[in-house]
């Protein structure tokens, strides 16, 4: 039994408008590739800041509280709240920090709390002022805290970064706990009412127990003297979140001239300290608010001195890296932060799409020759069939059929509307159609004549 052959397809005419409606069909697939793009980008990023933050500060009445507040009312004028907590100090602080179950965002952090702790989630925006270490004693001539051994020593309370410290310090000078050196929980006032009643040899002062008014009234007490630390340069050497800072003469009383003479002293500073999830915006907001609130000159810094972007124990922020150097970007100079929010979100956007839509534009005119030359293509599987149909001998019937075939394809091809441009691949297959043609008439004069 002869194989059957398979049909042709048939050719219906061309819709008037086929030209346009590849255009639109090319660029609408590229306007859902980009608006897929854009719909994930937005979905993985969402690079809006929040408009509220938590800070962890300190106790209601210390310097890290204080500035908290101030910060938080700079942070209003920008429509960002800033919720202020209050805390037992920088250990707790930083404990909030590294807990993912505290919501905290930044916390103010005093350098020397973090050893031994991995702090790799967090990062810095930079040290914002000095927490002078100050050790005042009973007598004359100490300038090295091991002329402190076998003493009694008024260290700081239990959990307070300053007793953290002065316990370093103190181990670093060969004095640990439990040995012949008494070390006396109490700090700041306390241990100053204790040192001038000779319950203590020594007090160590740090932060806001060393407050200027505080340092002078023990200055003056006869038989009450400041260290010298003589050594500062080896402490900055040894703990690298120490800086050495100088108590020049008379900068507690010009006219008295006190101190008589310049104090050596080291001093951790306090950090701005924020979790890596930390928006960029947020970070510039915080940062200049720290410029604006610590920026000017004081007891023991210059003005400008801070905030410093300085590497301690913490990482410095890549944006705040940024920050220091260039300030704010160009559309948060310009524009009120929520308007330069909405522009830095849509330029973040704009990259994938410029990313996308450049090599699209390429690939757009290739897809266009692609569509319009399939609509040529597609008769040549027809023709290739009439002419096997021709040459493998067949009825007057079928030769019949295959003319009738024939004309269809002629009758479309008569109908398609083609770009001027592809006229040349237009005209070649009417020319092959015309060869199919002649082919199929010859085979049916040569089967009329046997």
């Amino acid at each position: 039994m002869k194989a059957q052959r398979p049909r042709p397809p048939q050719f219906p005419g061309e819709e008037p408008h086929a030209e346009w409606r590849d255009h639109t069909l090319l660029y609408a697939v590229v306007a859902a590739a980009i608006i897929l793009t854009v719909t994930l980008v937005v979905w993985l990023i969402d690079p809006a800041p929040p408009k509220t933050i938590t800070l962890s500060a300190g106790p209601r009445d210390s310097s890290f509280f204080i500035a908290a507040e101030q910060y938080r009312k700079i942070l209003a004028r920008n429509g960002i709240k800033l919720n202020v907590l209050e805390s037992d100090g920088s250990v707790q602080n930083l404990q909030r920090l590294l807990d993912p179950k505290q919501h905290v965002d930044v916390a103010l952090v005093q350098g020397g709390v973090a050893d031994g702790l991995d702090t790799s989630s967090l990062m810095s925006l930079g040290s914002v002022f000095y927490i002078p270490v100050v050790v005042f004693y009973r007598g004359t001539g100490l300038s090295q805290l091991s002329e402190l051994e076998g003493k009694r020593i008024a260290v700081g309370r239990e959990g307070s970064g300053t007793r953290l410290l002065a316990l370093k310090l103190l181990e670093a000078n060969g004095i640990e706990p439990g040995g012949d050196t008494t070390l006396v929980p109490s700090d700041g006032l306390q241990a100053a009412t204790q040192l001038v009643a000779g319950n203590v040899d020594a007090a160590i002062l740090n932060g806001d127990s060393a407050t200027r008014g505080l340092m002078l009234r023990l200055l003056k007490v006869p038989g009450v003297s400041v260290m010298n630390f003589d050594e500062a340069g080896a402490y900055t050497r040894l703990f690298p979140y120490l800086d050495q800072i100088d108590l020049p003469a008379g900068v507690l009383d010009l006219k008295r001239r006190i101190p008589p003479e310049t104090v050596h002293l080291i001093s951790p500073t306090g950090e701005l300290v924020a979790r890596t999830t930390l928006h960029p915006a947020i970070s510039d907001l915080l940062i200049e608010a720290a410029q604006e609130v610590h920026g000017m000159p004081g007891l023991l810094q210059r003005a400008g001195e801070f905030p410093s972007p300085v590497a301690r124990e913490y990482q410095i922020s890549e944006d705040a890296q940024r920050y220091y150097k260039t300030g704010k970007s160009f559309l948060y100079r310009t524009l009120p932060f929520w308007l330069a929010s909405i522009g830095d979100r849509t330029l973040v956007l704009l990259l994938p799409m410029a990313v996308l839509l450049f090599p699209a534009m390429r690939l757009i005119p290739a897809l266009y020759r692609w569509r319009v030359r399939s609509r040529i293509y597609r008769y040549y599987g027809s023709l290739i069939a009439i002419e096997r149909g021709a040459l493998i001998g067949s009825t007057d019937e079928e030769r019949k059929r295959l003319f009738v075939e024939l004309d269809q394809i002629e009758d479309s091809l008569n109908r398609l509307r083609m770009p001027l441009a592809y006229a040349d691949a237009f005209y070649v297959l009417r020319e092959h159609v015309g060869f199919v043609r002649s082919r199929l008439a010859a085979a049916s004069r040569q089967g009329s004549h046997p």
